[in-house]
């Protein structure tokens, strides 16, 4: 819509990207960004506008303003992972997909808040503070909300995004952009798209380009599309996707951007319903959101069957040991001689390390490169490291079975509640919140399934609920059109947002910045 607006002249690219850059200044208190790129947006707008004029718009994506998680390296400006270790950090080059997004006109309004190095689930972890949960200041919850008598009270009654893209996430959902990108290793697109009512997809492993995007985990890293509505997806997907010399797990082959169909007959649509994804600790109302799901395919005609996956109860061990093994090898990098923080420490080149990681590291990360190192211990590689591999193959032939036996998409939930208040949240570790919220996104990354969320409701709280729609490999285009005739469907509603000035000490960090 808002393309269709600027290619009709209703609103120029310098006009859309003031309002952004306005939302996010009165947006502020949400933390949603780490560094706003105010003048590089303004001149990136200037030139698209330029293009408008001459009637030579780049594409669909040109002078729509776009987010990017601040694990993309983007050139001139800060890229820091939310840690001590990359803070001041510039990198010389674009990630692929923010080039991708650049060369088509996109603007780029900033870099967004995660957990530290994207570890975690909460976006409650990194070094620039806690993002806020924009349905926290939603007159939806609001409503639902017992009022308390102290502001103070009242402050401290918001709820986390999830993580750990909740930076992207909370962008998207508060209308400072009209998209963002996002990683997801282990569910960290679908997790927070769930908590803040935004589509979030992870694309099947490989159609993507991870150039540029700072590893976590190799074997399980995809770069994430957050948006406000499925066709959004759909064409950030067709500009980002195929193949890239730069990054060698991509495809090989052209990809070709679809249009999603609107569909009208589902009567030949097989959906599965894994029953494994009935997890210890899954809220009665998503529960029950699931099951209204699942009997509005059957109601519309389509066969809708419970399926199996036996190996799902393994997942998230298996999860976690791939993911903490592959987490040591990544951080090494990390040792103060290159790039990031290095300690004065200077007895010795192994002090010096060791006191640049201790500094630069926050608890969580080191927490995983420990783990990881144990794992892959001589005496330890044989029982973790190669029997969760195993483990992950028989998974992912799982859901070969299932496709195989001729369902054609599965539903399930995102998350096991709605968003918790971030006092709640924080009275449980890392590693125990991750193991509990990625229990039902990372066995699609384990296979390298697409996947993507669609915000499906509100809870009795007032808070979004979304629901997951897993698809066969490379098979974007079948996966979104169920989703979008789904989004039809459940007609999620708009967010009403009331903003007021908040201004808190604690997150006053926002930098500006511009290309070099």
């Amino acid at each position: 819509q808002v393309s269709a607006a600027l290619r009709e002249g209703r609103v120029t690219p310098t006009e859309l990207c003031q309002r952004c850059l306005s939302l996010i200044k009165s947006t502020k208190f949400l933390n949603a960004y780490i560094t706003v790129a105010e003048e590089t947006a303004l001149k990136q707008a200037g030139e698209s506008e330029k293009r408008y004029r001459r009637g030579q718009p780049l594409g669909v994506l040109d002078g729509i303003p776009i987010a990017v998680k601040d694990n993309f390296n983007t050139a001139g400006i800060e890229t820091t992972c939310a840690s001590n270790m990359l803070k001041g950090y510039i990198s010389p080059y674009n990630a692929t997909v923010v080039q991708k997004l650049l060369d088509q006109g996109a603007v780029l309004l900033g870099k967004t808040n995660l957990d530290e190095f994207a570890m975690g689930s909460g976006s409650t972890d990194g070094v620039f503070g806690p993002v806020r949960n924009p349905w926290s200041y939603s007159r939806q919850f609001k409503e639902k909300s017992v009022p308390k008598s102290h502001s103070e009270d009242e402050d401290s009654n918001w709820v986390i995004t999830g993580g750990s893209s909740g930076g992207s996430a909370a962008a998207v959902s508060s209308f400072t952009c009209f998209a963002a990108l996002g990683s997801d290793t282990g569910g960290s697109t679908r997790n927070p798209a769930a908590h803040c009512g935004v589509v979030g997809l992870k694309p099947t492993y490989g159609l993507i380009s991870r150039h540029g995007l700072i590893p976590l985990v190799n074997s399980m890293d995809v770069p994430g599309i957050l948006t406000r509505c499925v066709d959004d997806a759909a064409v950030l997907l067709g500009s980002l996707a195929g193949h890239d010399p730069k990054d060698s797990t991509t495809i090989q082959d052209n990809f070709k951007p679809f249009e999603l169909p609107d569909l009208t007959d589902i009567s030949k649509l097989s959906i599965g319903i894994p029953k494994e994804y009935h997890a210890p600790g899954l809220s009665s109302e998503i529960l029950a959101l699931w099951s209204k799901a699942s009997d509005l395919f059957k109601n519309a005609g389509a066969k809708v069957i419970e399926v199996s996956l036996p190996h799902t109860r393994y997942s998230i061990v298996c999860y976690h040991v791939l993911c903490t093994a592959e987490v040591a090898s990544n951080m090494a990098r990390f040792d103060g001689l290159e790039y990031g923080h290095r300690s004065d420490t200077n007895k010795s080149t192994e002090s010096m390390y060791a006191a640049t990681r201790r500094e630069g590291f926050n608890d969580v990360v080191r927490g995983r490169i420990l783990s990881g190192n144990y794992f892959l211990l001589k005496q330890n590689y044989e029982n973790y490291f190669v029997k969760a591999q195993k483990v992950r193959r028989l998974i992912a032939n799982d859901f070969v079975k299932v496709f195989g036996s001729g369902v054609d998409v599965l539903l399930t939930p995102t998350t096991l509640s709605d968003a918790v208040p971030y006092m709640e949240f924080i009275k449980e570790d890392n590693r125990t919140r991750s193991a509990q919220d990625d229990i039902l996104t990372q066995a699609a990354n384990m296979a390298g399934l697409p996947a993507v969320n669609v915000p499906s409701g509100l809870s009795e709280r007032g808070l979004p609920i979304g629901l997951q729609f897993i698809g066969q490999s490379f098979q974007e285009k079948q996966l979104l059109t169920v989703a979008k005739w789904f989004e039809k469907q459940v007609k999620f509603p708009m967010i009403q947002l009331e903003v007021k000035r908040h201004d808190h000490g604690a997150f006053q960090h926002q930098k500006s910045a511009s290309f070099s």
